[in-house]
């Protein structure tokens, strides 16, 4: 079995999944970011399919970018610009081939927290 990524978004301020908040993959290399893939959250709060499939893999350093602001601003949770939290970047690297990293994000308005899950 070849790796892959996946991720999802827990608005821990309302205690539900976040559901319309876009996503971008990059693949960092030094100073260089190049985007590889886009998505956005669905009602569970995850994305429909892997942000990077096993057919894509490869070990590096990546960086996931969560576009925050706009969920938080349709949930009527913000008012004042500018945001706290607007674009949250989460840079991981993912060295074994062959297994599932999974990177969630757990959201307020005013933090955050990301780990490795299952």
């Amino acid at each position: 079995m070849a790796g892959f990524l996946t991720t999802h978004v827990l608005d821990t301020a309302r205690g539900t999944p976040a559901d319309g908040v876009a996503i971008a993959l990059y693949r960092v290399s030094g100073n260089s970011h190049r985007k590889i893939a886009e998505a956005t959250t669905n009602s569970d709060g995850r994305t429909d399919t892997p942000i990077l499939p096993a057919d894509k893999f490869k070990a590096g350093t990546y960086e996931l970018i969560f576009f925050a602001g706009g969920y938080l601003r349709r949930t009527g949770q913000v008012t004042v610009e500018p945001l706290f939290l607007d674009q949250i970047p989460i840079r991981f690297g993912m060295s074994d081939p062959k297994a599932h990293y999974h990177v969630p994000l757990l959201l307020s308005p005013h933090g955050y927290s990301t780990y490795r899950g299952s």
